[in-house]
């Protein structure tokens, strides 16, 4: 038996990297998952995204793990689009048990958007993707774990909400990533007395086949020496934190951040 058997599991921006990554570890471990994405095809813009020529999408990819799946389509920025997504989950799943907060992205370059000179129509994006999309995810699916006295919320932050990057850059993503950790420690408050537990996953460089790539054609090296471990992590990484945040093990856990980051420097 899997660890989350009889459970009804969403992971938002799964339809590749490492949202894929955690919808396919909530299948093994025997959920019923719903993937949210903007673009359940959206894997086609990335050549290292690749899921295979077997499957259409990851829904398909679950579906042969044994695994009920169901996906949607929707905006994680627009209130009205997640409220008709997760109505649907529950119409084709049932009630909402496990919820991983994961769509989100940055806007521009990485070595733009220092502090002092932030650009605002890329904060309102980010700001709209990231913290915005987080609570309305949180907002659909939190009355239904009322009703039940249980549930488990995993929201997604970053290295980059945790420290400053180097020259100030990147700003406006890293505002909004530090803002679902204190939004994350808030909720936990919440939802306590409900059997909710809240809890984020802050990856730090992972190699996922849209970022590997960058990476690589940046010096990997200089990415890979600010870890303790020497390597970039793996989507594979990020979901064993998952599995522990998800389940059973982290009954006790509430309000914090898992820092997956092999060790990096700070």
């Amino acid at each position: 038996m899997g660890k989350l058997d009889g459970k009804v599991a969403v992971v938002t921006g799964a339809a590749r990297g490492i949202g894929r990554a955690y919808a396919i570890k909530l299948a093994n471990l025997g959920a019923s998952v719903a993937v949210v994405d903007i673009n359940l095809k959206s894997y086609q813009d990335f050549a290292g995204e690749s899921i295979g020529e077997k499957y259409e999408t990851v829904v398909d990819e679950l579906k042969d793990l044994g695994a009920t799946a169901y996906g949607v389509e929707a905006d994680i920025s627009n209130q009205q689009e997640v409220q008709k997504a997760f109505k649907k989950i529950v119409e084709n799943l049932g009630e909402i048990d496990v919820l991983v907060a994961n769509a989100g992205g940055g806007s521009g370059a990485l070595l733009e958007n220092v502090a002092s000179e932030v650009d605002p129509q890329q904060l309102q994006l980010v700001l709209e993707r990231n913290l915005f999309g987080t609570i309305y995810s949180v907002g659909a699916v939190v009355e239904g774990m009322k009703k039940k006295g249980y549930g488990k919320i995993v929201t997604v932050t970053s290295v980059t909400g945790l420290q400053a990057n180097l020259g100030g850059s990147y700003s406006h993503y890293a505002a909004t990533k530090a803002a679902i950790v204190n939004y994350t420690k808030n909720l936990a408050q919440d939802l306590g007395p409900s059997n909710i537990t809240v809890n984020a996953i802050a990856p730090g460089y992972i190699g996922t086949g849209r970022l590997k790539e960058q990476f690589e054609k940046a010096d990997a090296g200089f990415y890979t020496d600010q870890t303790a471990l020497k390597r970039l992590g793996t989507p594979e990484d990020c979901a064993n934190a998952i599995e522990f945040l998800t389940t059973d093990l982290s009954d006790y856990v509430t309000g914090s951040v898992i820092d997956v980051t092999g060790g990096l420097l700070r």
